[in-house]
């Protein structure tokens, strides 16, 4: 049975397209150049994966928000936007090098670009099993699954720090990721150390 999607998907969905549309209308009218382009649909999907990593954190510092729980239920929809972005990001980038198929697979020998292709492929696995038929048939492998994000995070980062022409923007991204982890990593121990006392 198909569940009927609520008013509040249907908006948060099109809130999480309106950067895309944006970007792609702005670059279709020559407003941003193909760099802008690809750095903002970049943009984009590390900031989505940032929010979708920082929903357990959350959770775990205000348990009885009701908007925290919403996060936690929307997370999925957030990630699956997150390889929504990933994948603009490539279509902007294949775009541009579709006559150059050898420049491709000379670029993916770089380690900033090969890490950006990994990570591409392991969020492609995790947002193809975003969904609760993949939870049903998985069972506890599901989780064990989705915990590819971590290293995917890791890995998006890496191939913006070192494809990027300037830094700054990536070490600030970066240091919030950091941030977000090691809160979710203390407040985690502390559950634990409270439920053990």
């Amino acid at each position: 049975m198909v569940k009927s999607r609520s008013p509040r998907q249907f908006f948060l969905w099109a809130l999480l397209a309106l950067p895309g549309a944006v970007v792609l209308y702005r670059y279709s009218t020559d407003a941003i150049g193909y760099g802008e382009a690809l750095h903002q649909s970049g943009d984009w999907s590390v900031r989505l994966l940032i929010l979708a990593l920082a929903v357990t954190p959350l959770r775990l510092a205000f348990p009885r928000a009701a908007w925290a729980m919403w996060l936690l239920r929307r997370r999925r929809d957030i990630g699956v936007a997150t390889f929504a972005y990933a994948i603009l990001h490539l279509v902007i980038y294949l775009a541009r090098k579709a006559e150059a198929a050898m420049l491709i697979v000379r670029e993916a020998a770089d380690p900033g670009m090969a890490a950006g292709w990994i990570a591409f492929v392991l969020l492609a696995a995790l947002a193809v099993t975003s969904n609760d038929a993949s939870v049903r048939r998985l069972g506890r492998a599901w989780k064990g699954l989705h915990r590819l994000v971590y290293p995917a995070a890791v890995l998006t980062l890496a191939h913006w720090l070192l494809t990027a022409f300037e830094l700054r923007e990536g070490l600030i991204h970066a240091a919030v990721l950091v941030a977000v982890e090691t809160v979710r990593v203390v407040l985690q121990r502390g559950g634990a150390t409270a439920r053990a006392g």
